[in-house]
Order: structure tokens, then sequence, then C-alpha cells
């Protein structure tokens, strides 16, 4: 399976700042750096997004500030730094829509569509490659559309992203939520993954992009205010387990999820969930996996109840009630 392209940077290893360029040229025009707290597993993660709106309005993948404690966004090219809030995301559809705390007249993105496309296109990839907090572009063309990949994430989680464009610019670890630039320097797609793993290769040219216009769809829904069962719109529920699929056998035999890690305080403690339990259902709906689980809770709101059911080390099953708080995004 094809990596998703976040950088993941361990805390000792974070990049010292560089001075912003003066002016930015016209291909990295309302691109932004995005850095993230991954607070709950104590390290941070670099991409890339670019700006839909002078208000501060941000298009990215999902993958870039999936699992975010806190989320910064630097403007290369007036040397901005802003905190951004996660306004909504498409999980399957690995795009978010981020907004920019305090901003105004922040550069934008020019916009293009993705209808029309053909192979042998020229484009520009454009990202924070290496996580270096600065912008390079990357020259390739188009070899295919409508293509379909399976990529798996840095949590491990697997995920099929259809009707991609494939290009031969190369995407590097941090280039994620970039732009994809037409022959005049239109947006015409998100790049999100490449075809080789972490370790990269000399020669793998190889980047897949989300067409504009199905991310410009997401953001528009996102606007509306109403998900949907693929968008997630607003402040994302928070039940405060980390797990792995376990199955039980008393009895006969019960899938079900481990607990590796219960945060102190949070819903899951407080309902009284403790590290070794083993998560069979969640309002009924039988779980056994990460997935399962998340699926279920990214269709709560922040203060909902949920019901959870697990098993004790000694066999025993208990139920108990949880209300849901505000965590990061899915």
């Amino acid at each position: 399976m094809t990596p998703l392209r976040r950088l993941l940077v361990l805390p000792a290893l974070l990049l010292v700042l560089a001075a912003p360029a003066a002016g930015a040229s016209q291909p990295t025009r309302g691109v932004v750096v995005i850095e993230t707290a991954l607070g709950y597993q104590q390290t941070s993660a670099a991409g890339t997004g670019f700006v839909l709106t002078p208000g501060g309005k941000v298009l990215t993948n999902n993958h870039v500030i999936r699992g975010a404690t806190h989320i910064r966004v630097l403007v290369p090219g007036t040397g901005r730094r802003y905190s951004a809030r996660v306004l909504g995301y498409a999980v399957i559809g690995d795009v978010a829509v981020l907004q920019l705390q305090q901003a105004s007249g922040v550069p934008t993105a020019r916009l293009g569509s993705s209808a029309g496309l053909q192979r042998g296109h020229a484009v520009t990839a454009v990202g924070n490659a290496g996580g270096a907090r600065r912008l390079v572009t990357t020259r390739g063309t188009i070899t295919a559309l409508r293509q379909a990949i399976t990529v798996r994430d840095d949590q491990g989680d697997a995920h099929r992203l259809t009707g991609l464009i494939q290009v031969n610019a190369e995407l590097q670890p941090g280039d994620s939520g970039g732009p994809l630039l037409d022959g005049t320097g239109r947006v015409i797609g998100i790049d999100t993954a490449a075809s080789v793993g972490f370790a990269f290769r000399a020669g793998d040219n190889e980047g897949y992009a989300i067409p504009i216009d199905r991310a410009l769809a997401v953001s528009r829904q996102i606007d509306s205010g109403r998900g949907t069962a693929e968008i997630h719109v607003g402040p994302t529920a928070f039940l405060g387990i980390a797990v792995h699929p376990f199955g039980y056998y008393r009895n006969g035999y019960t899938p079900g999820a481990l607990v590796d890690n219960v945060v102190a305080g949070g819903p899951a403690d407080r309902a009284g969930l403790r590290v070794g339990h083993i998560v069979v259902a969640i309002d009924g709906t039988r779980v056994s996996t990460p997935a399962s689980i998340a699926r279920l809770i990214v269709r709560k709101k922040p203060g909902d109840t949920v019901r959870i059911t697990w098993i004790e080390p000694g066999g025993g099953r208990k139920s108990a009630t949880a209300r849901l708080v505000t965590g990061p995004p899915q």
C-alpha cells in the first residue's frame, strides 16, 4: 500500500524557520505551510495547503491535520503565522478545510478547474518538501486520469482514493495538501500521495492529486454547515482511547478492540474503561478495530453520550455511558 504524504517530525528534530524570501513567486502565491502538534502521540507533523479566501480559509488534505491538537500555518510570502481551527473534513475523500484565526488580506491561490484535463498537460506541484518550511516547485505532466489507489496513513488505517490525477512530478513528504497547478498557474488539484514509501528512492517521480472540482465541492458542503455520511462539519467528538483489534475467546469467539491507552480524565476514563479491557460494542453496534470505533464517534458531536460495552480481563462484561468531549480531527 502507498502511504499518505504527511511528514512526521520528532520534537527534537524540528527545523529552524528560515526568513521568508522577499516576495513570493506566482506559482507559490496563496500556498501555505501547515505544522501540527499531535499531542496524544507526543509528536508533530508537517504538510502544505493553499488559501481560498482573503479571510483565511485554507484547503488541504485531511491526513495533514488528522489527530492535530494544535495547528499552526505559515504564509511564506509574508512571513505571517496563524493558529488555525478545522471547519470540517472528509476522511474518505482526504480533504479538509481550515480557518486561520484573526486573518485578513491573506494572498489567495488562483483556482482553476479539473474538468477537461488531458494526458500530457503540463503541471507544477508546489509543497513544503521535506518539512523545511519553504516552498518547492516540481514540474511534470499528467500521465493518467481517474486513477484509484489504496493508501495507508501514518496511523495504520487504509483508505481507497479514486478519481485521482496521476502526474510524473515527484512528490515528497511534506508536499501533502499543496496545489497542483496547470500551465497558467491555476490550481487543478491537491497533491495527496506518491507511489513509494517514506524511504524515498531517486527516480520515483510519480504522484497523485485530488481533482480541485471535487475538493471544492467538499468545501462548499462544509460551508453549508450540514454534514453528510462522508463529510464531517464542525468540532470532532472524542472518546479518549487507543485500541487495536483483538479476538476474545470465551464460550466462543468474540471480536473486539483491546484498549492500549486511556486518556486520563477523558470520557472513556470516567466511564471506567482501563488498559486491557476489550471494547465490543458502542451504542449496541459491534466494534473490533480502531476504524470501526472512529466511524461511530465521528458521527457524534461533543456533548453527546454513547454507551460502551466491554469485557474485563476476568471475563466480566460491563457497560457504561460516556459523554463525549471535543478532540482532534479524525
